[in-house]
């Protein structure tokens, strides 16, 4: 019976909807086809997992590729190059490139860069904007797109809609469920006076708490008066996190490794402008609420937002420094330290980054380990403790702001429909990505 299988992985422990429990898995032509006890002579290749753990593989749902237009800071081949190394074998990227991913044209042109360069399978969000309102119903059905990303706030130009007539606009018009980042822009505005020169702790100060409130709270509101569903992207604060917990039936919530684990104002005392983001790093008291998020079940996905700038850039007093920092490549270590800490299980950080990511987005075919589905793996070593370091990383902006942390969990092997990209460390395979498939986007036969 040789050769029945690609690929065996033996001796692996499968964490998956139905527990943890040792087992092999059978893949042939980029598929998972057995789950059990696979004698290694049906396998043209043999992957010795022992003492590994097998998840499902993790999908970032939320990264900003920088390509094109800023690729001095990141492009699709280096961005990838940083995720498989992590353990993340596909992203969806934003949509605030230059030019702006609005259109069918800048949509295609993004694949056309994507393929045969990216080493991850991958997707991209359409922009909603004023004038592409009424097209938006088109290209979210078009193959390759995750969905639609509205900017409320934290944007500039076309792609900031912070109106409540056109964000409603946006919605009446599309079927999927779409991606918010929800700051109140006008209480931004009115609070800039706030921002100190030269002192990023007060960040937070003017884009407070309350600015990320206001904004779900409309964004809610407009959610049910349209019967359309809304997935809220990095909630950063106590207040949010208790508001969405009542509004679950149209309202999907994403958490941050960077919101989970860096606390102010204790962050920017140790990197500076470094840790300035949108929505920025907040008190322990959100933090922790944001945990008690995760635990109650109310996150649904954690994505990177991994958003890289040049250390030049980040370098240039407060406020004319750019909010964002890379996380594709740790937010695998990062939430697998959080497992060894006791904050959650492993099959919880299954849920975030693969089940969650699939039931959210619609996507066709990944998420679990089953058979029929894409044989998408990330080996884990939970025993492995290694130091995250600038070097380590592969992003083009050269640094990580969880530089010198140790973490307990550590990426061993990616593995892309059934191709192994990254092996201990090390690329294994390059340039094999696709874009991914959604159940709301599937060509009719």
């Amino acid at each position: 019976m040789a050769g029945v299988f690609d690929l065996v992985i033996k001796g692996g422990t499968i964490v998956n909807q139905d527990g943890v429990a040792a087992g092999d898995i059978g893949i042939a032509a980029g598929r998972i086809t057995r789950l059990g006890d696979i004698p290694s002579g049906q396998a043209a290749e043999v992957f010795d997992a022992s003492g590994l753990h097998i998840l499902p593989g993790v999908i970032d749902s939320h990264v900003h590729f920088r390509e094109p237009g800023s690729e001095r800071k990141e492009d699709l081949e280096s961005g990838s190059r940083a995720a498989v190394l992590g353990g993340v074998t596909a992203v969806f990227d934003m949509p605030n490139t230059a030019p702006l991913t609005v259109d069918g044209a800048s949509l295609a042109d993004k694949i056309a860069r994507a393929t045969g360069r990216m080493h991850c399978d991958f997707a991209f969000y359409i922009g909603a904007t004023r004038e592409n309102t009424a097209d938006l119903s088109r290209l979210e059905a078009l193959p390759g797109v995750a969905g639609v990303k509205v900017f409320m706030g934290a944007s500039t130009g076309n792609l900031l809609i912070e109106d409540d007539p056109s964000i409603q606009a946006v919605l009446t018009n599309i079927r999927r469920r779409a991606s918010f980042h929800s700051e109140d822009e006008e209480r931004l505005r009115a609070r800039a006076g706030l921002r100190e020169e030269g002192r990023p702790h007060s960040h937070g100060i003017w884009r407070d708490a309350e600015a990320a409130l206001l904004a779900t709270k409309r964004l809610i509101a407009l959610a049910r008066r349209t019967g359309r569903r809304v997935h809220v992207l990095h909630v950063s604060t106590a207040e949010e996190m208790a508001f969405l917990a009542e509004h679950r039936d149209v309202a999907s919530v994403e958490v941050t490794p960077h919101h989970l684990t860096l606390i102010a104002p204790e962050i920017y005392d140790r990197i500076g402008n470094r840790a300035q983001m949108n929505p920025p790093i907040r008190d322990a008291g959100h933090v922790e609420a944001l945990w008690e998020g995760v635990r109650q079940g109310v996150a649904d996905t954690v994505g990177s937002d991994h958003a890289p700038h040049l250390l030049e850039e980040k370098a240039k007093p407060y406020p004319s420094s750019p909010s964002g920092m890379p996380g594709v490549q740790t937010l695998l270590p990062v939430m697998l330290d959080h497992v060894h800490r006791g904050r959650l299980s492993l099959p919880r950080l299954v849920d975030l980054t693969s089940h969650g990511p699939a039931r959210i987005y619609g996507i066709a075919g990944k998420g679990r380990i089953a058979a029929g589905y894409d044989a998408d793996l990330s080996l884990v070593d939970l025993g492995a403790t290694r130091e995250i370091t600038d070097e380590w990383s592969a992003s083009r902006c050269g640094w990580t702001p969880y530089a010198g942390m140790r973490v307990t969990g550590w990426p061993a092997a990616t593995i892309i429909r059934g191709t192994i990209v990254m092996r201990d460390g090390e690329l294994a395979r390059a340039n094999i990505g696709q874009p991914v498939r959604f159940l709301e986007a599937l060509p009719r036969a």
